[in-house]
């Protein structure tokens, strides 16, 4: 809805690729939805949930094996956005590169984005 021509509304690292490919293998789902919501100190935060179904209004991503599907709420929001997977001593998780954050809580949970 929010493209450009040529050019996904995301793009993942291979880490992320593959982390969502395991899960997507591992429980049989078809991909990850990510979207916002309203919350946390910043404003706003990001949501991922399992996919059983495609919706059609869903902005897809895809890359060897692995599906993201971006909320048509969101997509505005994260058109940009680099999906990555990191793994550190303390914890594992996707990190969201997101051009279009003014700011961020120091917990990194948290969001605001320009112009809101």
């Amino acid at each position: 809805m929010f493209g450009i021509p040529g050019k996904q509304a995301v793009t993942m690292t291979d880490r992320a690729v593959a982390q969502i490919a395991r899960l997507m293998a591992k429980e049989g789902h078809q991909g990850l939805r990510i979207g916002v919501k309203k919350g946390g100190c910043a404003g706003m935060e990001y949501t991922m949930n399992y996919v059983t179904e495609v919706d059609p209004l869903d902005e897809v991503v895809e890359a060897d094996g692995a599906r993201v599907m971006i909320a048509p709420m969101a997509q505005m929001f994260l058109f940009g956005t680099e999906i990555d997977y990191e793994v550190s001593l303390l914890e594992s998780g996707f990190r969201f590169k997101n051009p279009n954050v003014s700011e961020a809580c120091g917990c990194g949970e948290s969001i605001k984005f320009a112009g809101m």
